[in-house]
C-alpha cells in the first residue's frame, strides 16, 4: 500500500472525509466550477471538494491507486475546525508577527494556555492546530478574522492531511494526541455577531404558497419515514419534487433545506450525506423547472 492512501485511509478511519488533491500539490483534483461539463458524477449540479469528499474505503482505493494523489480533509463535514498559523512570507513587513506568535497572544488576552491537541506540522512550516467542532454550530472557513497569520478551517474550507507531499517539504504530525473540543473562548471570538432583529412583515399566504408547505410537509415526511437501504433516494426523489416550488418563489431554499435536513438526520443519514444530496437534487429541478402555467 502506498504511503498517500494509507494517509487518506488513515483520516477517513477517523471520521473525516477526505478528496483528492493534485499529485504534489495543495489544489483539489478535478475541474472547478467554471469549467464543470455538467455530466458524470456533476449530472445533477457541480459537486465542490466538500461534497466529494468521503470516508468510503473502496472509493479512497480506487481514487488513490489510480494517481498519487495527496490527501484534502473537508473540514466542515468531518466536524472539525482547524486554526492554521501561517509563516511570514518574503514580502511581509519587518517585524510583522508569525501565525504562532499571533495565536499565542491571542490566548494570553484570554487568560488561556495555548491548548494542546492534535497539530500537524505544513511543508512551510506551519502549524495545523485540530479542534472538534461542537455539534450542531456550522462555523465557516475565516481568514484573519481571529489575528494576522491565523486562518481557521472549518465549514467550505479544508486542510492538506498529514503525509501529503509538495515541493517545499511534507505535512507531519507533530502531535499526535486525541483532538480536543474547540475551546469556549475560541467559539465565542469565531461566531459573528447576532444582527438586530428585523420588523416582522405579515402577509397572507396565497393559495399557491398553501400548497407548496402542505407538498413540503408531504415529502419530508416521507423522507423521515424512509428505510435503511432506501434514504438517500427517498431525499433525492423529494427534494427533486418540491424544488420547483423553489424556482417558483413559493418557497424560500434555506427553508426547505433546513427541513430535509432535520427529515434526513432523523431517518438516519448522516448530515454531510444529507447535504450533498440536497444541493444535487434542488440544482437540478430548480434549473429544469417548467413555468408554472406549462407544469
Amino acid at each position: 500500500m502506498n504511503d498517500l492512501l494509507t494517509a487518506a485511509l488513515d483520516a477517513a478511519s477517523r471520521g473525516w472525509p477526505v478528496f483528492p488533491l493534485r499529485p504534489r500539490d495543495k489544489r483539489p483534483a478535478g475541474h472547478p466550477e467554471a469549467n464543470c461539463p455538467g455530466a458524470g458524477r456533476c449530472a445533477d449540479g457541480h459537486l465542490v471538494p466538500e461534497q466529494r469528499a468521503t470516508t468510503d474505503p473502496n472509493l479512497i482505493r480506487a481514487a488513490w491507486e489510480h494517481k498519487p494523489y495527496n490527501v484534502g480533509i473537508a473540514t466542515g463535514p468531518s466536524g472539525l475546525l482547524v486554526v492554521d498559523l501561517d509563516t511570514l512570507k518574503p514580502k511581509d513587513e519587518e517585524g510583522t508577527p508569525d501565525g504562532a506568535t499571533s495565536f499565542k497572544a491571542l490566548c494570553e488576552r484570554a487568560g488561556q494556555a495555548v491548548p494542546a491537541t492534535y497539530r500537524v506540522r505544513t511543508a512551510s512550516g506551519g502549524e495545523h492546530l485540530y479542534f472538534t467542532a461542537p455539534a450542531g454550530v456550522r462555523l465557516r472557513s475565516t481568514a484573519g478574522t481571529l489575528a494576522r497569520k491565523v486562518d481557521t478551517r472549518g465549514w467550505g474550507g479544508y486542510v492538506v492531511a498529514p503525509g501529503s507531499i509538495v515541493p517545499n517539504g511534507p505535512y507531519a504530525v507533530v502531535d499526535a494526541r486525541p483532538v480536543a473540543d474547540l475551546p469556549a473562548w475560541l467559539l465565542e471570538a469565531l461566531t459573528p455577531p447576532q444582527k438586530p432583529a428585523q420588523p416582522v412583515v405579515l402577509s397572507m399566504p396565497t393559495r399557491t404558497s398553501r400548497y407548496a408547505d402542505v407538498v413540503l410537509k408531504r415529502e419530508t415526511a416521507a423522507v423521515a419515514s424512509a428505510v435503511e437501504g432506501g434514504r438517500e433516494a427517498e431525499l433525492f426523489r423529494a427534494a427533486r419534487a418540491v424544488g420547483r416550488f423553489v424556482a417558483w418563489g413559493d418557497l424560500d431554499r434555506h427553508v426547505v433545506e433546513e427541513a430535509f435536513q432535520v427529515a434526513g438526520e432523523s431517518a438516519g443519514l448522516r448530515p454531510a450525506e444529507c447535504r450533498s444530496t440536497l444541493r444535487s437534487a434542488l440544482n437540478w429541478s430548480i434549473r429544469t423547472a417548467r413555468p408554472r402555467e406549462t407544469a
